[in-house]
């Protein structure tokens, strides 16, 4: 399958950055990244830089203060909104480009658009205006958190609006998204999801990714749901988006691990560890423990995990009430919950507040290496989704790089070469 890459302008002037390079499986302590147009022209070690014929880079390149890190653009495959804009609330372009733009500046170069468990005729507007922004190359995607979820682990999505595996309304989906439904998040458990022809067979026939979320399945069932995936995956050989399944925020909205009940999370684990399975992390310091962040890593490793947002509409906005669909949300210190009249410390929580470089932040406070953290929010979410132009400081990808002070956080992002407007 060829997935579209989301296009940016290119300027004609070709230029170096300096600074702490962060790659894939290693960090440059002092490194360049050479920009041509909308493309990485080179990137290594300063030093190397003039025999590799780019001397007129390094001499023209500002000498970085101590401490300023050069990321790859961040791709975030899981994110509801930000900067006061809901995408499953969003009516038109202007106002579901409020929250892509707010993400971008903050270093989100790739945004796979989420939307939440809705009727028919919303979802299938929704997806339509949101394939609108993809094929403008606003958005990387879109992703469907529903609506064959489990009601009993429905979070903070309207458990009136989930329904039963419908391959037919698979198929409407992917045809409103021309080609930029990117992974669905489902239930094992529940019925026509997994059976032969059902949701999971019918997402990877329309080019999806199917994710296990939202679920109170015994291990046994995310083990067959997994096998159905891995073998619909191997069967569309090199029309698939990818060669893995993906767990969509791993630990919550899921039954919760017990030494006699297993559950989703040790069987999403398991599938990991096996190179089957991609779980999310909402590493926000609000959603996981930062033992649990660091413990998952150890235990699969950073080509397994995506590290996202689960953003709603209140990312980079104060505390206050916002809505997630037909939900409503309180945000208060920072931590989205529902509003929930009986309960003045309010309801589950209602999705994330964090850019994808806090949670970056976050997981390398909780004592992952600065390159699996990064690897975590690029390469390994770019790979789901298809995509080798992004997700990586290598030479010949897109020109996506974020600037970092010592702490992280940002300084300056450029996506395909062009600033981005702070």
């Amino acid at each position: 399958m060829t997935h579209t890459a989301d296009a940016a302008p290119s300027p004609s002037a070709p230029f170096g950055l300096r600074g702490r390079v962060v790659l894939p499986r290693e960090v440059i302590e002092d490194g360049l990244v050479v920009v041509d147009g909308g493309t990485l022209a080179w990137v290594g070690a300063a030093d190397d830089a003039s025999d590799a014929g780019f001397a007129d880079a390094l001499a023209a390149a500002d000498l970085p203060v101590a401490g300023t890190t050069l990321l790859p653009g961040l791709v975030d495959v899981h994110d509801h909104g930000g900067g006061g804009a809901s995408f499953p609330d969003a009516d038109d372009a202007e106002t579901a480009l409020l929250a892509v733009h707010e993400h971008r500046r903050h270093g989100t170069t790739s945004i796979v658009a989420s939307l939440v468990t809705a009727p028919r005729d919303v979802l299938l507007r929704r997806v339509g205006l949101l394939a609108d922004l993809a094929d403008a190359g606003e958005v990387a995607g879109i992703h469907l958190e529903g609506p064959f979820l489990s009601e009993v682990r429905c979070g903070a999505q309207n458990p009136s609006d989930m329904l039963a595996g419908d391959p037919e309304l698979v198929r409407a989906i992917a045809e409103a998204a021309r080609g930029h439904l990117v992974t669905m998040t489902v239930a094992p458990e529940v019925a026509g999801v997994q059976e032969p022809g059902g949701v999971i067979d019918t997402l990877v026939e329309v080019g999806a990714i199917p994710s296990i979320g939202h679920t109170d399945a015994h291990w046994d069932a995310v083990r067959s749901a997994v096998e159905a995936g891995t073998a619909a995956l191997a069967r569309a050989g090199e029309d698939a988006r990818s060669g893995r399944l993906t767990a969509t925020h791993l630990f919550n909205g899921m039954r919760p691990l017990h030494h006699r009940d297993p559950g989703p999370i040790a069987g999403c684990l398991d599938a990991a560890a096996r190179g089957e399975l991609v779980v999310e992390l909402v590493g926000d310091g609000t959603h996981l423990d930062p033992g649990v962040v660091k413990t998952v890593f150890d235990l699969v490793g950073a080509d397994a995990i995506m590290l996202v947002t689960d953003a709603m509409a209140a990312a980079g906005m104060p505390d206050g009430s916002y809505q997630l669909g037909p939900m409503a949300v309180v945000v208060a210190d920072g931590v989205a919950r529902l509003a929930d009249a009986a309960n003045p410390g309010g309801g589950a929580i209602a999705g994330g507040t964090a850019h994808l470089l806090d949670v970056v932040r976050h997981t390398v406070i909780a004592g992952v290496p600065l390159a699996d953290a990064v690897r975590a929010a690029s390469l390994t979410p770019a790979g789901v989704l298809g995509r080798t132009d992004v997700g990586a400081l290598e030479a010949g990808r897109r020109a996506d790089v974020v600037v970092t002070d010592a702490d992280l956080q940002v300084v300056s992002v450029l996506r395909g070469g062009e600033r981005v407007a702070g």
